[in-house]
Protein backbone atom coordinates (compact mmCIF):
# COMPACT_ATOMS: atom_id res chain seq x y z
CA UNK A 1 0.00 0.00 0.00
CA UNK A 2 1.42 3.63 -0.83
CA UNK A 3 2.16 6.57 1.47
CA UNK A 4 -1.30 7.89 0.11
CA UNK A 5 -2.79 5.10 0.26
CA UNK A 6 -2.18 3.88 3.84
CA UNK A 7 -3.30 7.68 4.96
CA UNK A 8 -6.40 7.21 3.38
CA UNK A 9 -6.80 3.99 4.93
CA UNK A 10 -5.52 3.81 8.59
CA UNK A 11 -4.51 0.74 9.84
CA UNK A 12 -7.35 -0.08 12.31
CA UNK A 13 -6.26 -0.30 16.37
CA UNK A 14 -5.61 -3.49 17.07
CA UNK A 15 -6.94 -5.05 20.33
CA UNK A 16 -4.16 -6.73 22.97
CA UNK A 17 -5.15 -10.07 21.74
CA UNK A 18 -3.87 -9.26 17.89
CA UNK A 19 -0.57 -7.78 19.10
CA UNK A 20 2.24 -8.95 18.04
CA UNK A 21 4.11 -11.12 20.86
CA UNK A 22 6.93 -9.07 21.88
CA UNK A 23 4.34 -6.15 22.40
CA UNK A 24 2.17 -8.58 24.32
CA UNK A 25 4.69 -9.57 26.25
CA UNK A 26 5.35 -5.84 27.54
CA UNK A 27 2.14 -4.62 28.74
CA UNK A 28 1.89 -7.96 30.46
CA UNK A 29 5.57 -7.55 32.37
CA UNK A 30 4.31 -3.44 32.81
CA UNK A 31 0.97 -4.84 34.40
CA UNK A 32 2.80 -7.10 36.46
CA UNK A 33 4.87 -4.78 38.00
CA UNK A 34 2.01 -2.62 38.95
CA UNK A 35 0.18 -4.88 40.17
CA UNK A 36 3.32 -6.27 42.27
CA UNK A 37 3.92 -2.26 43.26
CA UNK A 38 0.42 -2.10 44.75
CA UNK A 39 0.83 -5.35 46.55
CA UNK A 40 4.09 -4.19 48.15
CA UNK A 41 2.50 -0.83 49.19
CA UNK A 42 -0.44 -3.06 51.09
CA UNK A 43 2.46 -5.61 52.81
CA UNK A 44 4.17 -2.14 53.71
CA UNK A 45 1.20 -0.59 55.37
CA UNK A 46 0.75 -3.71 56.59
CA UNK A 47 3.93 -3.50 57.91
CA UNK A 48 3.90 -0.29 59.40
CA UNK A 49 0.27 -1.19 61.18
CA UNK A 50 2.04 -4.14 63.23
CA UNK A 51 5.10 -1.37 63.94
CA UNK A 52 2.27 0.90 65.15
CA UNK A 53 0.75 -1.82 67.33
CA UNK A 54 3.80 -2.37 69.17
CA UNK A 55 5.20 1.25 70.01
CA UNK A 56 4.22 3.35 72.61
CA UNK A 57 4.70 4.97 75.98
CA UNK A 58 3.39 1.71 77.66
CA UNK A 59 6.35 -0.12 76.79
CA UNK A 60 4.49 -3.41 76.19
CA UNK A 61 6.38 -6.20 74.25
CA UNK A 62 5.14 -7.15 71.22
CA UNK A 63 4.38 -10.26 72.64
CA UNK A 64 2.07 -9.13 75.30
CA UNK A 65 0.31 -7.12 71.60
CA UNK A 66 -0.15 -9.94 70.21
CA UNK A 67 -1.66 -11.67 73.62
CA UNK A 68 -3.67 -8.63 74.05
CA UNK A 69 -5.62 -9.03 70.62
CA UNK A 70 -6.71 -12.18 71.54
CA UNK A 71 -7.12 -12.41 74.97
CA UNK A 72 -8.82 -9.71 77.46
CA UNK A 73 -5.54 -9.23 79.32
CA UNK A 74 -7.38 -6.06 81.61
CA UNK A 75 -5.01 -2.84 80.68
CA UNK A 76 -3.18 -4.36 78.05
CA UNK A 77 -6.12 -5.67 76.27
CA UNK A 78 -7.45 -1.96 76.72
CA UNK A 79 -4.51 -0.22 75.46
CA UNK A 80 -4.58 -2.41 72.53
CA UNK A 81 -7.91 -2.16 71.51
CA UNK A 82 -9.38 1.35 72.38
CA UNK A 83 -5.98 3.03 71.55
CA UNK A 84 -3.70 1.64 69.54
CA UNK A 85 -5.79 0.23 67.23
CA UNK A 86 -8.31 2.77 66.24
CA UNK A 87 -5.44 5.32 65.77
CA UNK A 88 -3.72 2.83 63.58
CA UNK A 89 -6.99 2.36 61.54
CA UNK A 90 -7.61 6.04 61.11
CA UNK A 91 -4.30 7.00 60.48
CA UNK A 92 -4.47 4.58 57.36
CA UNK A 93 -7.57 5.64 56.36
CA UNK A 94 -7.05 9.33 56.31
CA UNK A 95 -3.78 8.71 54.36
CA UNK A 96 -5.97 6.60 51.88
CA UNK A 97 -8.07 9.03 51.44
CA UNK A 98 -5.50 12.16 50.88
CA UNK A 99 -3.66 9.67 48.72
CA UNK A 100 -6.75 9.04 46.50
CA UNK A 101 -8.18 12.20 46.74
CA UNK A 102 -4.73 13.75 45.46
CA UNK A 103 -3.94 11.49 42.64
CA UNK A 104 -7.65 12.62 41.31
CA UNK A 105 -7.52 16.05 41.74
CA UNK A 106 -3.68 16.51 39.90
CA UNK A 107 -5.70 14.35 36.94
CA UNK A 108 -8.42 16.70 36.61
CA UNK A 109 -6.98 19.96 37.22
CA UNK A 110 -3.86 18.62 34.99
CA UNK A 111 -1.52 19.80 37.52
CA UNK A 112 1.20 18.42 39.12
CA UNK A 113 1.15 20.41 42.51
CA UNK A 114 -2.58 20.16 43.54
CA UNK A 115 -3.16 18.60 46.41
CA UNK A 116 -6.96 17.83 48.27
CA UNK A 117 -6.29 21.33 49.60
CA UNK A 118 -5.42 22.89 46.25
CA UNK A 119 -9.56 24.15 45.52
CA UNK A 120 -9.88 25.52 49.23
CA UNK A 121 -11.20 22.17 51.08
CA UNK A 122 -8.88 22.82 53.96
CA UNK A 123 -8.79 26.16 54.30
CA UNK A 124 -12.83 25.89 54.58
CA UNK A 125 -12.93 23.32 56.91
CA UNK A 126 -10.44 24.89 59.80
CA UNK A 127 -12.80 27.83 59.21
CA UNK A 128 -15.75 25.69 60.04
CA UNK A 129 -13.42 24.26 63.21
CA UNK A 130 -11.96 27.66 64.28
CA UNK A 131 -15.76 29.30 64.10
CA UNK A 132 -16.89 26.07 66.39
CA UNK A 133 -14.41 26.31 69.20
CA UNK A 134 -14.90 30.39 69.15
CA UNK A 135 -18.72 30.83 69.29
CA UNK A 136 -19.67 27.30 70.36
CA UNK A 137 -19.08 27.85 74.02
CA UNK A 138 -16.53 25.98 76.30
CA UNK A 139 -18.46 22.85 76.79
CA UNK A 140 -18.13 22.25 72.37
CA UNK A 141 -17.74 18.32 72.22
CA UNK A 142 -15.13 17.16 69.23
CA UNK A 143 -17.91 16.14 67.40
CA UNK A 144 -19.18 19.82 67.16
CA UNK A 145 -15.54 20.75 65.98
CA UNK A 146 -15.61 17.74 63.17
CA UNK A 147 -19.36 18.59 62.30
CA UNK A 148 -18.37 22.26 61.52
CA UNK A 149 -15.16 21.14 59.51
CA UNK A 150 -16.97 18.79 57.58
CA UNK A 151 -19.96 21.09 56.53
CA UNK A 152 -17.65 24.43 55.69
CA UNK A 153 -15.06 21.84 53.38
CA UNK A 154 -18.70 20.35 51.39
CA UNK A 155 -19.77 24.07 51.63
CA UNK A 156 -16.58 25.38 49.90
CA UNK A 157 -16.47 22.30 47.58
CA UNK A 158 -20.25 23.33 46.31
CA UNK A 159 -19.45 26.97 45.73
CA UNK A 160 -16.00 26.12 43.54
CA UNK A 161 -18.26 23.45 41.50
CA UNK A 162 -21.07 26.03 41.23
CA UNK A 163 -18.76 28.44 40.16
CA UNK A 164 -16.93 26.41 37.85
CA UNK A 165 -20.61 24.66 36.40
CA UNK A 166 -20.92 28.64 34.82
CA UNK A 167 -17.70 28.89 33.25
CA UNK A 168 -18.00 25.78 32.02
CA UNK A 169 -15.62 23.53 34.38
CA UNK A 170 -12.55 23.98 33.12
CA UNK A 171 -9.48 23.50 34.77
CA UNK A 172 -8.18 26.80 35.37
CA UNK A 173 -11.61 28.05 36.95
CA UNK A 174 -11.93 25.70 39.43
CA UNK A 175 -7.81 26.27 40.57
CA UNK A 176 -8.27 30.10 40.54
CA UNK A 177 -11.88 29.62 42.39
CA UNK A 178 -10.09 27.11 44.88
CA UNK A 179 -7.15 29.57 45.05
CA UNK A 180 -9.58 32.73 46.01
CA UNK A 181 -11.76 30.71 48.66
CA UNK A 182 -8.43 29.58 50.30
CA UNK A 183 -7.51 33.11 50.70
CA UNK A 184 -10.65 33.89 51.41
CA UNK A 185 -11.39 31.21 54.74
CA UNK A 186 -7.52 31.75 55.81
CA UNK A 187 -8.56 35.50 55.85
CA UNK A 188 -11.67 34.59 58.23
CA UNK A 189 -9.91 32.43 60.48
CA UNK A 190 -7.22 34.51 61.28
CA UNK A 191 -9.93 36.67 61.85
CA UNK A 192 -11.45 34.45 64.28
CA UNK A 193 -8.33 33.61 66.29
CA UNK A 194 -7.29 36.93 66.79
CA UNK A 195 -10.80 37.19 68.91
CA UNK A 196 -10.47 33.95 70.53
CA UNK A 197 -8.51 33.83 74.36
CA UNK A 198 -5.73 31.75 75.08
CA UNK A 199 -7.08 28.48 75.60
CA UNK A 200 -8.47 29.26 72.23
CA UNK A 201 -6.17 29.82 70.67
CA UNK A 202 -4.51 27.08 71.68
CA UNK A 203 -7.08 24.75 70.65
CA UNK A 204 -7.17 25.82 67.05
CA UNK A 205 -3.08 26.07 66.40
CA UNK A 206 -3.69 21.87 67.80
CA UNK A 207 -6.06 21.29 65.05
CA UNK A 208 -4.18 22.84 62.44
CA UNK A 209 -1.31 20.90 63.47
CA UNK A 210 -3.33 17.51 63.30
CA UNK A 211 -3.60 14.97 65.51
CA UNK A 212 -4.90 11.57 65.69
CA UNK A 213 -4.91 11.81 69.44
CA UNK A 214 -8.94 11.63 69.72
CA UNK A 215 -9.62 8.64 67.14
CA UNK A 216 -11.54 6.14 68.39
CA UNK A 217 -13.65 3.39 67.07
CA UNK A 218 -17.02 5.67 66.08
CA UNK A 219 -14.77 8.24 64.41
CA UNK A 220 -12.99 5.88 62.23
CA UNK A 221 -16.44 4.36 60.84
CA UNK A 222 -17.54 7.32 60.33
CA UNK A 223 -14.52 8.09 57.82
CA UNK A 224 -13.96 5.08 56.24
CA UNK A 225 -18.07 5.58 54.98
CA UNK A 226 -16.77 8.96 53.81
CA UNK A 227 -13.83 8.08 52.53
CA UNK A 228 -14.21 4.58 51.13
CA UNK A 229 -17.93 4.92 49.44
CA UNK A 230 -16.71 7.15 46.59
CA UNK A 231 -13.61 5.05 45.86
CA UNK A 232 -15.34 2.66 43.54
CA UNK A 233 -16.64 5.05 41.51
CA UNK A 234 -13.07 6.33 41.18
CA UNK A 235 -11.68 3.53 40.47
CA UNK A 236 -14.78 2.70 37.44
CA UNK A 237 -13.64 5.95 35.95
CA UNK A 238 -9.89 5.23 35.70
CA UNK A 239 -10.57 4.98 31.65
CA UNK A 240 -11.66 8.39 31.36
CA UNK A 241 -9.15 9.72 33.80
CA UNK A 242 -6.52 8.58 31.47
CA UNK A 243 -7.96 10.01 28.36
CA UNK A 244 -8.93 13.37 30.13
CA UNK A 245 -5.29 13.15 31.07
CA UNK A 246 -4.66 14.31 26.96
CA UNK A 247 -6.58 16.89 27.29
CA UNK A 248 -10.28 17.92 26.82
CA UNK A 249 -10.33 18.31 23.17
CA UNK A 250 -8.94 14.40 22.79
CA UNK A 251 -11.34 13.46 25.91
CA UNK A 252 -13.93 14.57 23.65
CA UNK A 253 -13.22 12.96 20.33
CA UNK A 254 -13.12 9.51 22.47
CA UNK A 255 -16.83 10.06 24.00
CA UNK A 256 -15.95 11.87 27.41
CA UNK A 257 -17.49 14.72 28.77
CA UNK A 258 -14.60 16.55 30.14
CA UNK A 259 -16.65 19.06 32.23
CA UNK A 260 -19.30 16.34 34.01
CA UNK A 261 -16.42 14.19 34.76
CA UNK A 262 -14.23 17.24 35.97
CA UNK A 263 -17.39 18.55 38.21
CA UNK A 264 -18.27 14.97 39.53
CA UNK A 265 -14.81 13.86 40.41
CA UNK A 266 -14.34 16.70 42.48
CA UNK A 267 -17.31 16.28 44.09
CA UNK A 268 -15.98 13.02 45.08
CA UNK A 269 -12.73 14.15 46.04
CA UNK A 270 -13.86 16.85 48.07
CA UNK A 271 -15.70 14.79 50.15
CA UNK A 272 -13.11 12.20 50.95
CA UNK A 273 -11.09 14.98 51.39
CA UNK A 274 -13.56 16.30 54.23
CA UNK A 275 -14.44 12.81 55.77
CA UNK A 276 -10.44 12.56 56.06
CA UNK A 277 -9.81 15.89 57.92
CA UNK A 278 -12.91 16.74 59.95
CA UNK A 279 -11.45 14.10 62.99
CA UNK A 280 -7.91 14.76 62.67
CA UNK A 281 -7.34 18.35 61.57
CA UNK A 282 -4.98 19.57 58.76
CA UNK A 283 -2.63 16.96 57.44
CA UNK A 284 -0.44 18.92 54.79
CA UNK A 285 1.57 16.86 51.64
CA UNK A 286 -0.11 13.62 51.86
CA UNK A 287 -1.91 14.01 49.30
CA UNK A 288 0.74 15.83 47.66
CA UNK A 289 3.68 13.33 47.74
CA UNK A 290 1.99 10.06 47.69
CA UNK A 291 0.10 10.73 44.00
CA UNK A 292 4.12 11.32 42.89
CA UNK A 293 5.90 8.61 44.60
CA UNK A 294 3.45 6.00 42.84
CA UNK A 295 3.48 7.66 39.64
CA UNK A 296 7.47 7.52 39.24
CA UNK A 297 7.27 4.23 39.71
CA UNK A 298 3.97 2.58 38.17
CA UNK A 299 3.44 5.56 35.64
CA UNK A 300 -0.23 6.93 35.34
CA UNK A 301 -2.28 4.32 34.56
CA UNK A 302 -5.20 5.67 36.94
CA UNK A 303 -6.42 1.67 37.14
CA UNK A 304 -3.16 1.42 39.18
CA UNK A 305 -2.65 4.55 39.97
CA UNK A 306 -5.73 5.31 42.03
CA UNK A 307 -5.34 2.16 44.45
CA UNK A 308 -1.47 2.58 44.68
CA UNK A 309 -1.47 5.85 45.81
CA UNK A 310 -4.43 5.34 48.10
CA UNK A 311 -2.08 2.73 49.77
CA UNK A 312 0.75 4.58 49.74
CA UNK A 313 -0.58 7.35 50.82
CA UNK A 314 -1.83 5.10 54.25
CA UNK A 315 1.32 3.46 54.88
CA UNK A 316 3.16 7.11 54.87
CA UNK A 317 0.72 8.70 56.92
CA UNK A 318 1.01 5.78 59.21
CA UNK A 319 4.69 5.33 59.80
CA UNK A 320 4.39 8.98 60.35
CA UNK A 321 2.33 8.19 63.14
CA UNK A 322 4.79 5.61 64.20
CA UNK A 323 7.94 8.21 63.93
CA UNK A 324 5.43 11.17 65.62
CA UNK A 325 5.26 8.53 68.99
CA UNK A 326 8.75 7.36 68.89
CA UNK A 327 11.04 10.20 68.08
CA UNK A 328 10.53 12.16 71.22
CA UNK A 329 8.93 10.00 73.21
CA UNK A 330 6.52 9.89 75.91
CA UNK A 331 5.63 12.90 74.16
CA UNK A 332 3.61 12.47 70.70
CA UNK A 333 4.46 14.96 67.93
CA UNK A 334 1.83 16.30 65.68
CA UNK A 335 1.09 14.28 62.96
CA UNK A 336 1.12 17.43 60.43
CA UNK A 337 4.47 18.46 61.68
CA UNK A 338 5.93 14.90 60.86
CA UNK A 339 4.68 14.79 57.43
CA UNK A 340 5.60 18.66 56.63
CA UNK A 341 8.96 17.50 57.20
CA UNK A 342 8.61 15.07 54.96
CA UNK A 343 6.66 16.43 52.56
CA UNK A 344 8.59 19.85 52.33
CA UNK A 345 12.21 18.39 50.83
CA UNK A 346 9.80 16.30 48.18
CA UNK A 347 7.43 19.83 47.39
CA UNK A 348 11.23 21.17 46.53
CA UNK A 349 12.38 18.32 44.67
CA UNK A 350 9.63 18.34 42.59
CA UNK A 351 10.05 22.16 41.88
CA UNK A 352 13.73 21.81 41.13
CA UNK A 353 13.91 18.59 38.90
CA UNK A 354 10.69 19.21 37.30
CA UNK A 355 10.85 15.92 35.64
CA UNK A 356 8.29 15.12 32.96
CA UNK A 357 9.08 11.17 32.17
CA UNK A 358 6.77 10.03 34.24
CA UNK A 359 3.74 13.13 34.09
Amino acid sequence: MSDKAAAVHPRPVRSPAERPAPARLFMERREKRRISFVVAAALVLLGASIAGLCVGASGMSPPQVLRALVLDTGRTHDIVWQLRLPRILMAALVGFGLGLAGSVFQVVLRNPLASPYTLGVGSAAGFGAVTVILFAGAGHSMWAVAGGAFASSLLAASAMIAVARLKSASSETMILTGIAMMFLFSSFTSLFQSMGTMQQVHEIVFWFFGSLSRAGWTEAALAAAMILSPFPFLLHWAWDFNILAQGDEAAKALGVEPERLRMTAVAAASLITAGSICFTGVIGFVGLVAPHITRMIIGSDHRFLLPGSALVGAALLVAADVAARTLWAPQVIPIGIVTSFIGVPFFGFLLLKRTKEYW
